[in-house]
């Protein structure tokens, strides 16, 4: 009697919070593949189930915990990892089922819970096998991906429990970077979004270390980093688009704004200023220079007028005045920024900011985000209504069914559009082969105060 080849076991994954998470879900995942492991779409076909959890905020926290009930009641097989990994015994007292508890990017960890809950082996038949350990598992749509550069970070803002969950600062080596991005480009990927805590500060625990990469020696450094990622080809003779997120405005930070005149950047900068207000900004424990930020972003549009801003900011942050959040807004109006995000104060268990004195009430936050919202959408509806008539580059990330009359929609954005995050650009009546990753010409027709509408640019 012919033997049977026993089914690989299947992994099931609820991936949460920030793109770096993400990135962690990706290596676990990409680990697990590389063991004999298959992936499940849905609770029912999996084995065990891994949820990577968000601690940053005690909402996020929550949600958390809601999506490690859910993934026991639909499946009762659950590791936890992530930033929450660091509260096992509240997970375990709200979850006494679960199977193992681990911290964020202990990847070794988690992999090896997976294999003691439900082990790789499938018998000698696959065992012999080998496995690929060369192309990584991807969560995010082909033609983009996230490249994290960095684990932790070495501040120590009041409102945030970072280096306690990531620990501090560790860079990876630069040519293990650039050889990643070069694999993710082959594979397809167009647009690369550049991640960590503090990417200013890429390199710094290494001294700025430099490897041999294509006969060039560069260093584990912002500037170095971004120059090489622009050289990188797709295919068609022009570099992905690279975007550079979570930059603290460092003065090193001046020297890319040149690399994106020159188009081996994607203009846009992605800067947690958080607030402008020297006081507040005294009491987060961040760097207070909102006057020389404001001359430093006119510098940037002057040598490259595409450049897009964006930042979030905290309102209702504990000791926040009325002056002082009329400071912010002041700032934001003559800052002009071109994507904000705000955020309403949230204390973090562990954080610093917990214990300020004079907390700002509730509905005086409400009433504060509604105002800084209202202004900074303002901001946006002009700046997307001065791109109507103009042509834009878009990526597309979605094209539609064809309709009743045929017409075929696509979904994109524009270089000032970080997906997920930023606004999109939506298109009418485009071509049959049209598909998701193309970068076309696109006229823009109409705008609101979030997004673009057009058509794709007739070929001259």
């Amino acid at each position: 009697m012919a033997s049977q080849i026993p089914d690989q076991k299947r992994i099931g994954m609820v991936s949460l919070g920030c793109p770096k998470a993400l990135v962690d879900s990706e290596r676990i995942l990409t680990r697990l593949r590389a063991d004999g492991y298959a992936m499940s779409p849905d609770y029912a076909g999996a084995d065990v189930v891994l949820v990577n959890t968000c601690g940053f905020l005690d909402s996020a926290k929550e949600e958390s915990l809601e999506a490690i009930g859910e993934a026991i009641a639909e499946n009762g097989r659950v590791i936890v990892t992530g930033c929450m990994g660091d509260e096992a015994e509240l997970i375990r007292e709200r979850y006494p089922k679960v199977l193992a508890v681990t911290g964020a990017h202990q990847y070794e960890d988690v992999v090896e819970a997976v294999h003691e809950a439900a082990p790789p082996s499938q018998g000698p038949f696959i065992d012999l096998v080998p496995q690929p350990t060369d192309q990584m598992v991807k969560l995010t749509p082909r033609h983009y991906s996230y490249l994290k550069i960095s684990e932790g970070c070495n501040h120590s803002c009041a409102f945030c429990i970072i280096p306690d969950l990531r620990g501090k600062l560790a860079s990876r080596r630069i040519d293990a970077v650039l050889r990643e991005a070069e694999k993710l480009v082959a594979a397809g990927t167009r647009e690369l979004l550049v991640i960590s805590q503090d990417t200013s500060a890429y390199g710094v625990d290494t001294r700025h270390e430099s490897k041999p990469w294509k006969g060039r020696e560069p260093r584990a450094h912002m500037t170095d980093l971004a120059r090489e990622l622009g050289q990188l080809d797709t295919g068609s003779g022009t570099p992905p688009w690279v975007r550079l997120h979570y930059v603290y405005p460092y003065p090193h930070v001046d020297q890319v704004i040149p690399l994106m005149a020159e188009g081996l950047l994607t203009p846009y900068l992605d800067i947690p200023f958080q607030h402008a207000s020297p006081r507040v900004l005294k009491t987060m424990r961040r760097p207070a220079n909102e006057a020389k930020v404001l001359k430093r972003l006119a510098d940037w549009r002057a040598i490259c007028p595409e450049i897009a801003i964006r930042s979030s900011f905290v309102v209702g942050f504990p000791g926040e005045t009325e002056e002082d959040f009329a400071y912010l807004l002041e700032w934001l109006e003559e800052a002009q920024l071109d994507r904000v995000g705000a955020f309403r104060f949230e204390p973090v268990e562990g954080a610093a900011a917990n214990a300020l004195p004079d907390p700002v009430p509730e509905e005086v936050k409400e009433e504060r985000f509604a105002r800084v919202m209202a202004l900074t959408e303002r901001i946006s509806a002009a700046k997307l209504a001065a791109k109507v008539g103009t042509t834009l580059p878009v990526i597309i990330d979605e094209v539609g069914e064809p309709d009743e009359d045929g017409d075929i929609g696509a979904t994109g954005r524009s270089q000032a559009d970080a997906p997920e995050i930023d606004g999109q650009v939506f298109l009418r009546n485009v071509p049959v082969t049209l598909a998701a990753g193309d970068i076309v010409p696109v006229e823009v027709e109409d705008a609101d105060a979030h997004d673009l509408f057009g058509v794709v640019a007739a070929r001259k």
